[in-house]
């Protein structure tokens, strides 16, 4: 037998892939085909069903990019088919091309209900199988041209430049017998077999299945492998039966099908998409009771809804039976680093709402397997949402470091822990292959103290979901000897055993890095300044429409912003705003956010408008949650008292000093900041010999994934752009001065304004550049004299230190951090911070000088011009703002990070406005002021600890405050105990990081 095992694989092999597995189907019959070509953008059904079809064929062409075809095939079971399984194979020209990455059909009857998808994978429709003679089968099939997506360079990713010329021919169109006993001998075969070939070459079970095999081959006849298939099932039956050892691994099931709300394809198609996979799921639940499929993403069964409603209705059946189970309790499948504070919170409250108001379900898991790292606020907000649980795959990814658990206690910034499960099969797109159950059991790394693990099984990105075939190899699997065993549950079923089997698990701090993707906070620098202008936008409308809604007759735009929020929130999906769809995707998210701000600041105008009444006093608006010019946080004002003028001088040597008795800024002739000295304390910001706001550029060439990635080798070439075209006053006033420096490089050009304004303790710097670069990385260096052992970034409601130092490769590997509005660096007594409006990638290192001392250096990742999967990523102009601020403590980053997001406003009007709420704390910061989403009228304030430690504070309102209740982050109830209340106030204590959400009742209700 030994001599014989290469002999009897190689030999099973061909004959499954020949002869066998050829045999599921006999006979064909070819089906009459006809065609109607969508002249643009998908239509609904009915308008397609409705068209005039032309004649058609297999072998005919079909489908520019992006099209759509309506086929129409009609076709008659013969008299000797009668009571036989009858199915229509449909091959719409999918190639070699895997489920949801080529052509895709969506089967519909005549009628216009939908029934099921068709995947490279799934191609087959079941007739029924009580027919009688001349029985006429008639459905159609809207099919979709969807371009295979591949780089280096591409033009299929807009349409504008895709082609016109057809990608698919249609090959199959016929009606055959399904032959069921062949079919279940080919799973039988495959576990086996996939099985075997796991097993140790010494082992006698491995024996056992081979000589079980070779024994079945024998019996089939591949002249008659129907005839015969039931002698070879009854061989490896008994194989098959044998049962799993007792200490075998469980692995828990879930039906999946991860599907990216956009990517290789646009949001419109990923609607088509969601659909086409619904219709699959339920249509295979019909005949598998026992299947469970697990869904995330709100938005998704919100597109199934509105789109696709009859679909929606069967959906909604399953659910009530148990089978389709909705998870994640998000919006989307966000990105986690990126997106604010609050809108990071109405992730949760949107995603679970629509659970709880559509299907009475309140998700008790966050699903997120593919997301490009796992901020550190995350335990609070999942914990907050009414949330236990925390499941993610993609740090399986991470390309340097293994990370140690599968089961753990993931601890947030604030101390909070949640139940997380990072599945060992590694992959949220498992078929139960031998190697990939058998990867699961070698690789979990919680043996001993755990023995069960999680596979979410299923072809995703509109591959069509789970198969009759996975169902079937579970089933088998099921209780195995060899094989780990195999339970189809809901998540929730696992996820409780798991946590009581585990309760000591280890515990992981932090963030959960991804050692990947570090580009991705980066690439497509338009979206990203979209998503953090549209954020703030929602935190102004919000604060003053609550504000004019309680004091004047203004209506609140509950509809308007809960829709604009929604848009908001899908364009935080994990491939949107990291920079990782085609162009399509983002040229249409440009437009969408201009639409978004356009109307959100129609919103606050109009709001502000209200509470400033009539008259002619130029009323300072602030939203940001701390008092500036002032005027206080939330409220409106004229400015106060003029500060000390800004002065500017020249020096022989050509150097710019300008100077408003707070800091002093030196620009050489190159226009490069040579000094930002600190004149409160006596200190130099820049490091000796160094200087700040240096634009350099790297070459940009990662090794596999273009938009996603930075490789820590671009670091080793750089130029610095010292070179000026023109350095230049650009603006001289008593309360401000700004130096303009012009440079070029390559194929670029940049614009700098260094600005000094009275009475403020910062640099601000706007950047503008034409990129006109491909492959390159654009950074803007900020060397401080500082020794820093950690930098401090703004995460959501918080921030996370990370060491600058790369004692290990844990550290090493964070070359490329997340930020959000500042970094800051600290040594005892003194520190300094950079704050942005729209970045987001950062790098922080450090060097040990001659002089003994210690410079660290910022710097913000400004662009990138990766080609795939988009060509012409972030060419064209772009404006970047952000800050230098000498002495800064961490709670000066908070405000200055928020001031710079959130600029002034300026309105005519009658009297200064109060502000609704406020906080008597500047530690503790306001993130929301909003009606309650009930319409009750009550006020909703959330806030949080901004700078890590305890703090105490008084909320106060304008008016009094009759009630005051703590709530969880979609404003239910949390402690049953009202809020201390004091003097119309609230008296608040917070730990470190801690989020508060409060529900007011005012005096003055609406």
């Amino acid at each position: 037998m030994h001599d014989d095992r290469k002999l009897i694989e190689d030999r099973l092999t061909r004959v499954l892939r020949e002869r066998i597995t050829p045999a599921i189907y006999s006979g064909a019959i070819p089906l009459t085909v006809r065609v109607w070509d969508a002249p643009g953008e998908p239509v609904p059904p009915s308008e397609a069903l409705a068209q005039t079809y032309r004649p058609a064929a297999v072998g005919d062409p079909w489908g520019p990019a992006w099209g759509t075809s309506w086929f129409e095939f009609t076709g008659e079971v013969p008299a000797e088919w009668a009571d036989l399984p009858v199915e229509a194979v449909i091959d719409l020209g999918f190639g070699t091309s895997g489920p949801g990455f080529s052509a895709e059909g969506l089967v519909y009857r005549p009628d216009g209900t939908a029934v099921k998808g068709l995947n490279p994978r799934n191609q087959w429709l079941r007739v029924d199988s009580r027919v009688a003679d001349g029985d006429r089968v008639r459905f159609f099939v809207e099919a979709a041209a969807n371009p295979i997506i591949a780089g280096p360079v591409t033009p299929l990713g807009d349409k504008a430049t895709a082609g016109d010329e057809p990608l698919y021919r249609l090959v199959t169109a016929q009606l055959s017998v399904f032959d069921e006993t062949v079919w279940e001998l080919v799973q039988d075969l495959e576990v086996l077999d996939e099985l075997m070939r796991q097993l140790p070459l010494d082992q006698p079970r491995r024996f056992e299945i081979l000589r079980a095999l070779a024994t079945a081959l024998d019996v089939i006849d591949v002249t008659d492998v129907s005839g015969t298939a039931a002698a070879g099932r009854e061989v490896v039956a008994p194989v098959l039966a044998a049962p799993a050892n007792a200490s075998a691994h469980r692995l828990s099931a879930v039906g999946h099908a991860h599907i990216d709300s956009a990517w290789l394809w646009p949001l419109r198609e990923t609607v088509r998409k969601v659909a086409r996979t619904a219709a699959n799921t339920v249509n295979l639940m019909d005949d598998h009771p026992e299947y469970i499929f697990a869904m995330s993403q709100a938005q998704q069964l919100a597109w199934i809804a509105e789109h696709r409603p009859d679909v929606f209705e069967r959906v909604k059946e399953k659910i009530a039976a148990g089978q389709f189970v909705p998870v994640g309790g998000m919006w989307v499948e966000s990105d986690t680093n990126m997106p604010g504070s609050e809108a990071m919170a109405r992730q949760f409250v949107h995603g679970k709402r629509y659970f709880l108001e559509e299907f009475g379900i309140d998700t008790p898991e966050v699903w997120l397997p593919d997301s490009f790292g796992y901020s550190a606020a995350l335990p609070q907000l999942v914990k907050l949402s009414g949330s236990r649980w925390f499941l993610t795959q993609k740090i399986s990814w991470s390309a340097t470091n293994r990370f140690p658990h599968h089961s753990f206690w993931w601890e947030g910034i604030d101390g909070t822990r949640v139940f997380t499960h990072f599945p060992p099969i590694d992959t949220y797109n498992a078929e139960f292959t031998g190697e990939q159950v058998a990867h699961a059991v070698r690789n979990f790394r919680d043996k001993g103290g755990a023995s069960r693990s999680l596979v979410p099984f299923g072809h995703g990105d509109g591959g069509g979901g789970p198969t009759r075939e996975m169902l079937a190899r579970a089933a088998r699997l099921a209780d195995l000897e060899g094989s780990a065993t195999v339970e189809i549950v809901k998540p929730a079923e696992f996820f409780a055993a798991a946590e009581a089997e585990y309760p000591e698990a280890p515990v992981w701090v932090g963030e959960l890095y991804l050692e990947l993707h570090r580009g991705t906070y980066t690439s497509q620098a338009r979206t990203k300044q979209g998503n953090r202008r549209s954020e703030h936008l929602l935190r102004e409308a919000e604060l003053w429409a609550a504000t004019a809604a309680v004091r004047t007759d203004f209506v609140y735009p509950y509809d308007a912003l809960d829709r604009l929020w929604k848009v908001v929130l899908l364009h935080q999906f994990h491939d949107i705003l990291p920079g990782s769809s085609i162009a399509w995707v983002h040229q249409e998210a440009a437009r969408t956010y201009a639409a978004v701000a356009e109307e959100l600041t129609g919103i606050v105008e109009s709001a502000q408008r209200a509470l400033a009444g009539e008259g002619d006093r130029g009323l300072i608006f602030n939203a940001a949650p701390h008092s500036r010019s002032g005027v206080s946080a939330g409220g409106a004002a004229t400015r106060d008292g003029a500060a000390d003028p800004v002065v500017v001088t020249d020096t022989e040597a050509g150097d710019l000093i300008v100077d408003n008795g707070l800091i002093r800024v030196v620009v050489d002739p190159a226009g490069l900041i040579t000094s930002v000295y600190d004149q409160v304390v006596e200190r130099e910001t820049v490091a000796p010999g160094q200087v700040a706001n240096l634009l350099q550029v790297h070459p940009d060439l990662p090794n596999y994934w273009d938009a996603w990635d930075v490789d820590s080798f671009y670091r080793n070439r750089v130029t610095d752009l010292v070179e000026a075209d023109s350095v230049e006053l650009s603006y001289v006033s008593h309360d401000k001065v700004t130096v303009e420096v012009t440079r070029s490089f390559g194929q670029s050009t940049v614009t700098q304004l260094i600005s000094l304004s009275a009475g403020v303790g910062r640099v601000d710097l706007v950047t503008e550049v034409d990129w006109q670069e491909t492959e390159k990385f654009l950074k803007a260096a900020f060397p401080i004299d500082i020794r820093a052992e950690a930098s401090a970034a703004e995460t959501q409601f918080g921030h996370l230190k990370r060491p600058t130092h790369t004692n290990t490769s844990w550290e090493a590997a964070k070359f490329e951090i997340c930020a959000h509005r500042f970094i800051h660096l600290a040594e005892p007594g003194w520190g300094a911070a950079v704050v942005n409006d729209s970045t987001y990638g950062h790098d922080v290192t450090r060097q040990v000088r001659d002089d003994g001392g210690t410079t660290t250096t910022v710097r913000l990742s400004l662009l990138r011009a990766p080609r795939f999967p988009d060509p012409q990523t972030d060419q064209g102009v772009h404006r970047f703002g952000y800050a230098l601020v000498p002495g800064a403590s961490i709670l000066d980053a908070v405000r200055e990070g928020y001031r710079i997001n959130l600029p002034e406003r300026v309105v005519p009007g009658a009297a200064p406005v109060d502000p609704l709420i406020t906080v008597d704390n500047d530690q503790v910061v306001v993130t929301a002021v909003k009606l309650a989403d009930d319409r009750s009228g009550d006020v909703v304030v959330r806030l949080y600890e901004a700078i890590g430690g305890r703090a105490t504070a008084r909320l106060s309102a304008s008016t009094e405050v009759v009630s005051a209740v703590e709530t969880d982050l979609l404003e239910r109830e949390s402690t049953g105990v009202d809020c201390e209340l004091i003097e119309g106030g609230v008296a608040l204590k917070l730990r470190p990081f801690q989020i508060l959400t409060l529900r007011l009742r005012l005096c003055n209700e609406v």
